[in-house]
């Protein structure tokens, strides 16, 4: 969608010739010396093709059409050989880097609360054969410790080089890793571990003091709890018969000659190496069991969607690492020679709520030119960004509103723009550090308008993907010059993907223009299936006639003429209305999320009920901009519980809903603001920020018996 150009037609009719005189005198040199023309031609080219000639597929991409891969290097097939194969490749170059803490303070702010602030240094990097050897050492003192081949470890973590040097040994000496979100709950935490029957644990030790200490008493077999952190300290509370030791501690067991000397059990393709519970979105998270061969092929496909990757990038790590994308993408890196830089959510920007104000953030200090993240993140530099865009003089703005359209106009060419980036957006750009030259989305659909506004104003594409973590993260990515939005690329030269019928939310192969259906996905990177749980594996999982393994994932997809993926419905979000009318909640949710009152929003809706109804989470700024307008005053809490802000707040709603072409019996009838925001810290979103709909309906039990004229 174009930006509003604010200006005097005359003037903005000069605008545009001079633009168009620049455009004709730089055109013809600029376009043969920048390969355009190639570009325009790689994004419109066929990037994938049924094999069978029919509409449901299989589905493979143009350059695996006979075979798919399943590893990116000769006998590199598992995740072991992998990291030797860098080491012995890269080994000066930056492994894996971490920021040293200066100084951390206590900030008083206005409404009383207390936030912490830190002041962040440089980074300190291990090499490729600096990382090898800690983790060898690591692996070597967990075995000293009892640890056996093929037994079960978990990790319960943040983000950070150590726990990349924990997956690694474990890789090594062949235990399976158990991964955990940090931000799940106490109930889900204890289920997790002893579901796999863990005797040895690895955590921070922030994490062992706020959530592990509660449950140990719940977990039984639990022997050792290994603190990362390097700060010798005593551990009281722990109850008898648990060890605790440091990861220096542990490392320093496994250097021992005696130790080290032991010959390690390697691991075969076929072997476990992570089994990683999901975030818990539908219910209880469930144990996804990965091969070293699932993750090989997974990493394989994703890499090669990644054009140029070499060893002069350099990756920024916050995501959750017990995620598949993180951990997909750092082991991407890492196959490849990258520097791997490590943040959180709180230090990733100058602007971030840990950073004091006048420091750096992590960005301005590592320059990544690779980034994942999650739409989440990405809708709030938009909104960010666009709100300062509101607040220039008029002149800036119609001056960013030309720059953005014609950026818009030529990138849809396959033409870039230098003048307009470094003039216009390089300190858009700058948010990010500057060097960003690919960004992956995955996690959740990614809306149209965000995604083009990260292409225009961030200056790199944004490579949008579609996998789970059945899939290893591996399914579809679009490519890097396909500027085309809401489309989530062809399928990857390690999976294929078919179309199955669902007849009750009326999807066919045979539909027109373009064949739709539940979305099924095959190949190497299909993991093994559920942890203890065959119920679920055979509802989900199969193995064809040919061996190949599929995961049902339940989304629903629609194929395009060029065999590139949308996704367009899931089964579990679709509710079918008092009246008959079937109303897609994840569709609701991400057309009005585009809309700048909104941070967050979840479509909720009875069978048994005619219309549709939603919890919002308001922008703040956005919602006290409005109080002013219709005069209502009051504390933000009072802004969120007062009726007619929610009056104003639906009305404006309801004219984003229209403005987009929704269907009258999509757009919520009713909402509930919440003051407070949805982290996955309150339970109510996953790590990834997907809505958690069974909590959420928990939490606003109430509000729904209001709005659905119970009380």
């Amino acid at each position: 969608m174009k930006l509003k150009e604010d200006m005097n037609p005359l003037l903005l009719q000069v605008f545009r010739s001079v633009v168009w005189v620049y455009s004709v005198i730089t055109f013809i040199p600029w376009y043969f010396l920048s390969g355009a023309s190639n570009n325009l031609e790689r994004a419109n080219r066929i990037k994938a093709r049924s094999v069978s000639g029919l509409p449901l597929g299989p589905y493979r991409a143009t350059n695996s059409q006979d075979k798919l891969v399943a590893w990116m290097h000769p006998n590199v097939d598992t995740l072991d050989k992998m990291f030797k194969y860098a080491a012995s490749r890269f080994p000066q170059r930056d492994c894996l880097g971490t920021r040293e803490v200066l100084s951390e303070e206590d900030e008083i702010q206005p409404n009383g609360k207390v936030f912490k602030k830190v002041i962040l240094g440089n980074y300190n990097w291990l090499s490729y054969e600096e990382a090898y050897e800690a983790a060898k050492c690591f692996g070597s003192g967990l075995a000293a410790l009892g640890l056996k081949p093929q037994c079960k470890i978990a990790i319960f973590c943040e983000t950070r080089a150590e726990w990349m040097l924990v997956a690694q040994a474990c890789f090594m000496y062949n235990f399976q890793l158990v991964t955990l979100y940090s931000t799940l709950g106490p109930m889900a935490i204890a289920h997790g571990l002893n579901e796999t029957e863990i005797t040895h644990i690895i955590t921070s030790k922030d994490l062992l003091q706020s959530r592990l200490k509660a449950i140990v008493c719940d977990v039984p077999r639990l022997q050792y709890i290994i603190v990362v952190d390097s700060k010798p300290t005593s551990w009281p509370n722990i109850p008898r018969g648990i060890t605790v030791y440091s990861m220096d501690a542990v490392k320093e067991i496994g250097s021992k000659p005696e130790n080290i000397a032991v010959n390690r059990s390697q691991p075969e393709s076929s072997d476990i190496a992570v089994i990683m519970y999901t975030s818990g979105s539908t219910g209880i998270p469930k144990g996804v069991m990965v091969s070293h061969g699932n993750i090989i092929a997974g990493i394989t496909g994703m890499a090669e969607r990644i054009p140029n990757l070499n060893e002069s990038d350099t990756y920024i790590g916050y995501l959750p690492l017990a995620h598949v994308l993180e951990l997909s993408a750092e082991l991407v890196c890492i196959s490849h020679g990258c520097s791997i830089g490590y943040s959180s959510p709180q230090t990733l920007a100058d602007q971030s709520t840990k950073i004091k104000k006048g420091s750096k953030g992590d960005t301005s200090v590592l320059k990544p030119t690779l980034m994942a993240a999650v739409p989440e993140i990405m809708d709030r530099i938009y909104k960010n960004v666009m709100t300062k865009v509101e607040e220039m003089s008029k002149l800036q703005r119609t001056l960013f509103a030309l720059a953005y359209n014609y950026k818009m106009e030529q990138i849809s060419k396959g033409y870039n723009t230098p003048l307009c980036d470094s003039l216009v957006f390089k300190r858009v750009r700058a948010l990010l550090g500057g060097n960003t030259r690919v960004l992956l989305s995955g996690g959740a659909p990614l809306s149209a308008a965000t995604q083009r506004f990260m292409n225009i104003c961030l200056c790199c594409p944004v490579g949008q993907g579609y996998g789970l973590t059945e899939t290893c993260g591996a399914g579809t990515i679009s490519e890097m010059w396909d500027y085309s939005t809401g489309r989530v690329g062809a399928p990857l030269v390690c999976s294929e993907m078919k179309l199955k019928d669902w007849e009750e939310g009326g999807y066919y192969s045979t539909d027109k223009p373009n064949p739709r259906g539940e979305i099924l996905i095959g190949g190497p990177n299909v993991t093994m299936g559920y942890y203890k749980n065959e119920t679920k594996n055979c509802e989900d999982f199969y193995v064809d006639e040919n061996g190949q393994r599929w995961f049902c994932t339940g989304d629903i997809g629609e194929v395009h003429t060029d065999g590139c993926l949308k996704i367009i419905d899931r089964k579990k979000d679709l509710v079918k209305l008092q009246a008959g009318e079937y109303v897609s909640l994840g569709k609701v949710e991400a057309v009005l999320k585009n809309c700048s009152l909104i941070d967050n929003i979840c479509a909720y809706a009875n069978s048994d009920q005619s219309y549709v109804i939603s919890f919002v989470v308001p922008n703040h700024k956005q919602l006290m901009a409005l109080a002013e307008q219709v005069q209502v005053r009051g504390t933000w809490e009072e802004m969120c519980n007062n009726s007619q802000m929610e009056k104003e707040v639906l009305r404006i709603i309801t004219e984003a809903a229209l403005s987009a072409k929704m269907e009258r019996f999509e757009i919520p009838k009713k909402i509930r603001l919440s003051s407070e925001p949805w982290t996955p810290e309150t339970g109510l979103v996953t790590d990834a920020f997907k809505l958690k709909r069974k909590e959420l309906k928990s939490h606003y039990e109430e509000d729904i018996e209001r709005m659905y004229g119970g009380k």
